[in-house]
């Protein structure tokens, strides 16, 4: 009886070394498309009241814990059963980032005659209502592109333990999927409270002495990083979306082999997100016309 206990724990043992290891190079192989993550939902959880901005991000986080239990179990499922299927769905994850991030450049260069209106602390406050309106929309879009996001996190983690026992290959993918949420977002929390931490140092300082002046650089920090992390997130989607046509279409795949493969996938997304944006703003007026 006890020989067989220990003998279980044993074999317990022996998981859990080989989940640590796939994990170590999962986690690795993931490593530039968290990075990605971190930019872009750095830039999507902010521009709110500073009693807001924790309160947003964690929506946003349950958000993302939400999206990895479903697509953890879709992907292993999948994977089983159906592995065309998980190329397909993400190269329409694709489209979705390079749509979102060309149409960030697009806007940057012609904008809207409406722009969408922020909460940020230095401008005037909305109604509640529309401060609402405003929180939901911007969490909505975060969950969305952290959705698609999740999904190349997940699938590059399975694909690096695809020759594994399926034990391992549901601990390693959950374990890469928790890390990913917990790791980036906790990131992005210590990222939009800067400023509240300088401010509380400049006031516990009476504005005197070192730290003082690292309050006030971390203020004035902020909104450089801010926009450094908006123009990072914006570039990430293009170059992940690039990315994933680049690896799941042949013909992608073989484009241009001379060139570095960072280059062609910015081109290939930039290319592929002009020609969705062109499409859904064409599609968008015949239903106007359609709608009058």
């Amino acid at each position: 009886m006890a020989s067989g206990f220990f003998a279980i724990l044993d074999d317990i043992a022996f998981l859990m070394d080989d989940v640590a290891m796939a994990t170590k190079v999962a986690t690795r192989k993931t490593a530039a498309i968290l990075g990605d993550d971190l930019a872009v939902n750095a830039e999507k959880a902010t521009g709110f009241l500073s009693e807001r901005e924790l309160p947003v991000l964690w929506s946003i986080t349950k958000g993302s814990l939400l999206n990895k239990l479903i697509i953890v179990p879709l992907a292993l499922l999948l994977n089983a059963f159906l592995p065309s299927a998980i190329t397909f769905v993400l190269i329409l994850g694709g489209l979705y980032l390079a749509y979102e991030g060309v149409e960030k450049v697009v806007e940057y260069f012609f904008p809207h005659e409406t722009k969408e209106h922020s909460v940020k602390k230095d401008d005037e406050p909305l109604s509640e209502e529309a401060a609402g309106d405003y929180e939901k929309g911007k969490v909505k879009t975060a969950v969305m592109t952290d959705f698609i996001l999740s999904i190349e996190i997940v699938i590059i983690a399975l694909g690096s333990v695809a020759g594994q026992d399926l034990g391992v290959q549901i601990l390693t993918v959950s374990a890469v999927a928790l890390l990913a949420t917990v790791g980036v977002y906790g990131i992005v929390a210590l990222i939009v409270r800067m400023d509240d931490a300088g401010f509380r140092l400049i006031k516990k300082s009476d504005n005197k002495g070192f730290f003082s002046w690292l309050g006030h650089t971390l203020v004035k920090a902020l909104p450089m990083m801010i926009r450094v992390l908006g123009a990072v997130g914006t570039v990430a989607l293009i170059l992940v979306s690039g990315g994933i046509f680049a690896h799941n279409i042949e013909y992608f795949h073989h484009l241009f082999p001379e060139l570095p493969a960072t280059v062609k996938e910015f081109g290939i997304g930039l290319v592929v997100g002009l020609a969705a944006v062109i499409l859904v703003t064409i599609f968008k007026k015949l239903f106007v016309k359609a709608k009058h």
